[in-house]
């Protein structure tokens, strides 16, 4: 409840610097409806043939679940460093064998279909040419019932943009990333007053000199680029988490 109290005190205070227009409504009624209806995800059914759409980048692995068309679950991690040095090949098998292991009380002994945006990996059965990793590998491929296909990669969009996602744009935040045991990364925020000094010698110097960004507003308000500068105040001793799964 704390939290929530910090929530309202600060969305208060930036309410008079906002405009609330018929597109920001819609867009909160649809917000509102996604928390509070039925999840998009649905329970397996035992005996029907799942689908995995896989997909690996340059930053991580991602993978989605379906049945019947319907989605079950997403998954999705960064790679680590030995991963980095893998062969585009290596790369995309090691995304599938990440799905056998992660749900492999949803796919063992039932029939699965996987489809990676990876051509040759069709063939990674009856493949004769295998490196040690990838002969590894195709031992845990055998336990389970499934079928790999090519599928191109602008079809494969959600598996495409989990594997993209990455955490550099949290760091350069100066964001505290803390691997909590069950995979999840906890990503803390902590707002601090800044530039308030700055501001202040801003705006004397905009009294007496022009300047190209700052200027002072109609309304006696310090603008930067035709937008109010504003110091968080409500936010000094304040600090918000947020929860992510990777």
């Amino acid at each position: 409840m704390s939290e929530v109290r910090r929530f309202l005190g600060l969305a208060g205070y930036y309410q008079c610097f906002l405009e609330w227009s018929k597109k920001c409504q819609q867009n909160f009624d649809q917000l509102k409806a996604l928390l509070t209806e039925a999840p998009v995800l649905v329970q397996h059914e035992s005996g029907k043939e799942f689908v995995i759409y896989s997909d690996a980048s340059l930053n991580g692995l991602g993978l989605v679940l379906m049945q019947e068309g319907k989605v079950i679950a997403y998954a999705s991690r960064q790679l680590k460093p030995h991963e980095k040095n893998y062969p585009t090949h290596d790369l995309e098998l090691a995304t599938i064998v990440f799905a056998l292991k992660i749900w492999s009380h949803h796919l063992f002994g039932g029939k699965c279909h996987i489809f990676t945006d990876h051509k040759s990996l069709k063939y990674i059965m009856t493949q004769k040419d295998l490196n040690l990793r990838q002969r590894r590998w195709l031992e845990l491929l055998k336990d389970y019932e499934l079928v790999i296909d090519y599928h191109p990669g602008k079809a494969n969009v959600a598996a495409d943009a989990l594997s993209r996602k990455s955490l550099f744009p949290l760091r350069s935040m100066n964001t505290q990333l803390t691997l909590n045991d069950d995979g999840s990364i906890l990503a803390e925020l902590k707002v601090k007053p800044k530039f308030d000094n700055d501001l202040q010698a801003k705006r004397v110097q905009c009294e007496s000199t022009s300047d190209l960004e700052y200027q002072i507003g109609a309304d006696d308000c310090l603008m930067f680029r035709d937008r109010i500068c504003v110091t968080p105040l409500t936010c000094i001793h304040h600090q918000n988490r947020v929860t992510r799964y990777y």
